[in-house]
């Protein structure tokens, strides 16, 4: 595996294990509490979670008790600063034969190459930190109409949800 992909497919998991960790981190902040306001025993509430989990899940089709995974994040940028200058320079010597002086237009290529590849790895990075907030967007969004499915159910059944 080449050094560039080898980097890309860190940049990939780390992406990934984020937002895994602030799924979680999200769902142990939105778990809602349960008062029994009709005296019900704690076996009755639990007997009312799991059937209001059940309906909650068939009303919305989210199912909080599966981990969250991702779609596959967007194909990244190939190369970066080094492939970038590498390419100018062959690019400047070209140039640089025609106009007479090929080491001087290699210099400028690989220069100019540089920082077009290093522009464009600066793009990648950012495009997958936008892909891992909206995969967390998107997690915390079909929670929350969960949430709301399951606590009107177990305000149907007589609980104070909070």
């Amino acid at each position: 595996m080449t050094p560039i992909r080898t980097q890309l497919s860190i940049l990939t998991l780390v992406a990934c294990t984020v937002f895994v960790v602030m799924a979680a981190t999200a769902y142990a902040a939105q778990e809602p509490i349960v008062f029994p306001a009709k005296g019900q025993s704690n076996q009755q509430m639990e007997s009312d979670k799991y059937a209001c989990y059940s309906w909650a899940k068939g009303q919305t089709g989210f199912d909080p008790m599966q981990a969250p995974t991702a779609t596959a994040p967007p194909p990244p940028t190939k190369g970066g600063a080094v492939q970038g200058a590498a390419k100018g320079a062959v690019a400047g010597v070209a140039i640089g034969a025609i106009a007479g002086d090929a080491g001087k237009g290699a210099a400028i290529g690989a220069a100019s190459g540089g920082i077009v590849g290093g522009a464009r790895r600066q793009q990648s990075k950012r495009e997958q930190e936008q892909y891992s907030q909206q995969q967390a967007a998107g997690y915390d969004q079909r929670r929350s109409e969960y949430n709301r499915a399951w606590g009107a159910c177990m305000e149907g059944k007589g609980y104070t949800v909070k």
